[in-house]
């Protein structure tokens, strides 16, 4: 027979409760008044003169008072806060400054081990997140016809001088997005071209068909690269070029990852021409493949299984198995950074590949010195994870790697694509259920739901400031989402048909879809 549970205890009514003795209120803890200099952390100088406030003045609020400090009312600038222990030289390691997420008071006057006092004038060195603003995309500027079929895939090339899209008539087009003219017409699939993807040095256009060939492509002349890639015996479901600082300097172009839906994964040397390694291992299709910045190539699979491979050699390094149905996206947090390689804001052009090397590996490193590459996982069971550091300096921590950070719920339907803001901030995901969902990217905590379209949301893209967000939709609309209200800043309709796919680069926005016409 089964233990029976003890009755629960009778709660004692609201007279009885009366009767009891009053207990004395817990003395509270007044909440000591500071002095804040703000500092700019770019050249030192004193931002305004110093402020006297509460010390659990909150994140917003400081925000708020560097920007009327600088007169920048109408357009606040976002800002991150850190204070210096007093004893720091410039040599001090980052890691000695104090980041202050919440407020003076939890993050330096309540944590263990710092030696801030409440009488101290605090020095707040202020840093500008992305210093630049992208324009908001107000119209449509063009509409390119051309493709004979439905456009299935587009992509920007990192500095945003061109855009290719693939199509189901067979072949892909480079578009000149300066002067928004038709570049190049790429034949020679024999079958729908189902993702392009450019190289960090904008050398290399690579697309992938349903023939089960990859191309590799020069946006310069628009003629191919020699021979297509042969190996895979079923369609290519994404391509992934190795990120610009990794590459070995004795050979002049990244390898490239091809995924299919036989189930593998080929490494090519885009040089050569040759294959480097294949990764087997997934039993089913592998639907999305990434290569990290610490040379480590991510897999999602419709096995349900996230696998990790070394770049190096392509051993397995683990297999991450939380999904309970197929894994259709993945994103890293610094999928930005590794896809612009060199190009930044300021629009510098390297002079050699070592160069650009530098200037890419500097770029990454200012990415995650703030916070590590972290992954994450969208799927058809309608939730996304999000997984640690998966390259091999996180065994020293305390987490398993295998275990995720967070499972994101909230989804009603699958999840049809995720990407990282390009600060690695925030995470957008678009399901079929019509929403598209924003989260935290170091927590995976819910933020907001951007409600609006009205069918299945099939891709967003993120401006490269992280402050917009364009989703394209079964409706036929593109709608750009305003990030401090979370509502619709702009609807970009115009398309006729479904929108299969968007990308947003520099202030264009550029989409395609069935109605066989692309928009920017």
């Amino acid at each position: 027979m089964a233990t029976l549970l003890p009755p629960p205890k009778r709660q004692k009514s609201n007279y009885a409760k009366s009767l009891e003795k009053p207990t004395a209120p817990e003395p509270e803890i007044p909440i000591p008044s500071i002095v804040v200099q703000f500092k700019s952390s770019e050249d030192g100088s004193n931002l305004g003169p110093a402020i006297n406030l509460p010390a659990d003045t909150g994140r917003d609020a400081l925000q708020m008072l560097v920007n009327k400090l600088r007169g920048e009312t109408e357009d606040p600038l976002p800002y991150a806060f850190h204070l210096q222990p007093k004893t720091s030289t410039s040599t001090t390691p980052q890691s000695a400054r104090v980041q202050i997420n919440n407020s003076i008071d939890a993050d330096a006057l309540k944590a263990k081990g710092r030696t801030f006092s409440p009488e101290d004038v605090f020095e707040l060195w202020c840093e500008p997140q992305a210093v630049f603003r992208v324009r908001s995309v107000g119209r449509c500027s063009a509409t390119l016809t051309g493709h004979s079929s439905p456009i299935l895939c587009c992509a920007h090339s990192p500095t945003g001088k061109y855009a290719a899209t693939g199509s189901g008539d067979a072949t892909a087009r480079i578009w000149d997005m300066e002067t928004e003219t038709p570049k190049w017409t790429l034949s020679g699939h024999k079958g729908w071209v189902l993702c392009v993807e450019w190289d960090s040095r904008e050398k290399i256009l690579a697309t992938g068909g349903h023939d089960g060939q990859v191309r590799l492509w020069s946006p310069q002349t628009g003629q191919a690269h020699g021979q297509p890639l042969l190996g895979h015996t079923k369609w290519i479901t994404s391509l992934a070029f190795e990120p610009l600082h990794l590459v070995k300097s004795n050979s002049p172009s990244p390898r490239l990852a091809t995924a299919s839906k036989d189930g593998t994964v080929r490494i090519w040397n885009t040089s050569t021409r040759t294959l480097e390694f294949v990764l087997t291992g997934h039993a089913a299709s592998v639907n999305v493949v990434r290569w990290g910045g610490e040379n480590v190539i991510y897999t999602g699979s419709s096995d349900r299984t996230v696998k990790v491979w070394s770049g190096v050699d392509g051993k397995l390094i683990r297999t991450l198995n939380e999904h309970a149905h197929w894994v259709n996206t993945m994103a890293l947090s610094t999928d930005f950074v590794l896809r612009t390689g060199p190009f930044d804001h300021t629009g510098k052009v390297p002079k050699d590949d070592e160069e650009a090397k530098t200037m890419a590996l500097e770029r990454y490193k200012n990415v995650i010195t703030t916070h590590p590459e972290t992954l994450i996982t969208g799927s058809d069971d309608h939730t996304l994870f999000l997984w640690p550091d998966q390259a091999s300096s996180s065994f020293s921590t305390t987490a398993t790697p295998k275990k995720p950070i967070a499972r994101l719920t909230g989804h009603q339907k699958q999840v049809n694509h995720v990407a990282f803001s390009p600060d690695g901030r925030m995470v957008a995901s678009a399901g079929f259920d019509n929403a598209v969902k924003i989260w935290e990217g170091k927590t995976g905590k819910f933020i907001a739901s951007l409600r609006g379209h009205v069918a299945a949301v099939y891709r967003v893209a993120w401006s490269a400031d992280s402050r917009m967000l364009v989703s394209a939709s079964k409706d036929t609309t593109l709608k750009l989402w305003n990030l401090k209200t979370y509502k619709i800043r702009i609807d970009l309709p115009g398309h006729t048909d479904e929108v299969y796919c968007v990308d947003f680069v520099a202030d264009k926005v550029v989409s395609g879809g069935r109605d066989k016409s692309v928009k920017m």
